[in-house]
């Protein structure tokens, strides 16, 4: 009898072990059941209100342009372009498939143009184009792209091409993308093209061209301003979305959906979960000044710290922010030359100990090394003052 009823209790203590996580795997993908992987993050913390398998490498089809437009912006951002700056198209790049502006060869549009094209139609030619413009061939543009991936950390992320069209090698994971997102989201303006509906090229020709985005939740889902579909065979139905509701930005990512109707449905109800259950605290807006910086050998000893992106508080709807500890950490060894938007600094946001928000600190403007001349006037001065 023993024996029997050890048994019994063994197989339901067996029971219990295997049924719990399978009970909590169930509860965990609920939002983005039809997914093969998705995220849900908060902007300006980059907090996961929700996870399935976002680490997972998954061709992440025209998703790719992400990166792309982060690239478009730094150079726009960094003065090596203007949005009137006009743009050639190379016989390469017009012969892109897949979604496109119907480029010719030798056709010329503006920066501002193409940036509509890519953004809003998913332009692949209108990408070859202004990855040449920017890097001189595609090929170095993927190193840029590359290498970007390493400075943001992202560890399940390789680039073969600016397009996102198929091609071995060329991987992302949802986590990827959201920090990806989070990142191109730093360049405020680029929601004015994301988060666009409709808009026309070519308006005084005769071939004047209709862009409808790709990306319907901008027309459908208030607050949604962006960013980027994909579609391929291979990687199904991808979608990274953001939105902005009552202060609070959130990121969605969804790949391998079966249908656009599904994608679109389990974004939708990302977002809606999202903005049901947080909401977030302002600390900081961009480009706030927060202290100096003492900058070696430079034209200018001191130079102001900025903040490189909104910073804010995260917390679920009702809860307070109390006794929340502010942490600035400044380069102590800044020497000249310094450009504008080097990252100088980081703040920290703690709360109990926890890291509730952490970003860099950037440069306010450029500093140029001083000359050997103004060196000794100001070492002849500190000499004169300690005597």
């Amino acid at each position: 009898m023993k024996k029997i009823f050890s048994s019994i209790i063994c197989l339901l203590l067996l029971t219990a072990t295997i049924s719990l996580p399978a009970f909590a795997a169930e509860k965990s993908t609920e939002l983005a059941a039809d997914a093969k992987s998705a995220i849900l993050i908060e902007r300006d913390t980059g907090s996961i209100l929700y996870d399935k398998n976002s680490h997972e490498k998954l061709p992440p089809a025209s998703m790719t342009k992400i990166m792309t437009m982060i690239l478009i912006m730094e150079a726009l951002e960094q003065n090596k372009l203007s949005m009137n700056e006009k743009v050639r198209t190379s016989e390469y790049a017009a012969s892109m498939g897949g979604s496109q502006i119907f480029l010719e060869t030798g056709e010329e549009m503006t920066v501002e143009e193409m940036l509509r094209g890519i953004s809003i139609g998913s332009a692949n030619d209108a990408s070859v184009a202004m990855a040449e413009k920017i890097a001189g061939s595609e090929e170095e543009f993927v190193d840029m792209m590359n290498k970007k991936v390493k400075e943001l950390g992202l560890k399940d992320t390789k680039f073969q091409n600016a397009t996102g069209l198929p091609e071995k090698d060329h991987y992302s994971s949802a986590y990827d993308m959201a920090m990806m997102a989070k990142e191109l989201l730093r360049h405020e303006n680029i929601t004015k093209f994301t988060g666009t509906y409709e808009s026309y090229l070519r308006e005084s020709t005769d071939k004047k061209f209709w862009l409808v985005n790709t990306n319907k939740l901008v027309k459908f889902y208030p607050g949604v301003d962006g960013l980027k579909t994909g579609f391929t065979n291979e990687a199904k139905f991808c979608l990274t979305a953001t939105a902005k509701k009552n202060g609070m930005r959130v990121v969605a990512v969804v790949f391998g959906a079966p249908s656009t109707k599904v994608r679109n449905a389990q974004v939708s109800k990302m977002l809606d979960y999202a903005f049901a259950k947080y909401v977030t605290h302002p600390i900081y807006k961009k480009g706030q000044s927060l202290a100096e910086v003492k900058v070696s050998k430079g034209d200018t000893k001191k130079i102001q710290s900025l903040t490189s992106e909104p910073i804010s508080v995260l917390t679920k709807k009702g809860e307070k922010i109390e006794s929340i500890k502010k942490t600035i950490k400044l380069n102590e060894n800044l020497k000249a030359p310094v450009k504008k938007g080097d990252k100088i600094g980081t703040i920290t946001i703690k709360k109990d100990g926890k890291v509730l928000a952490k970003s860099n600190l950037i440069a306010s403007k450029d500093v140029k090394q001083a000359g050997w001349w103004k060196l000794f006037k100001r070492s002849f001065g500190m000499f004169n003052k300690t005597n």
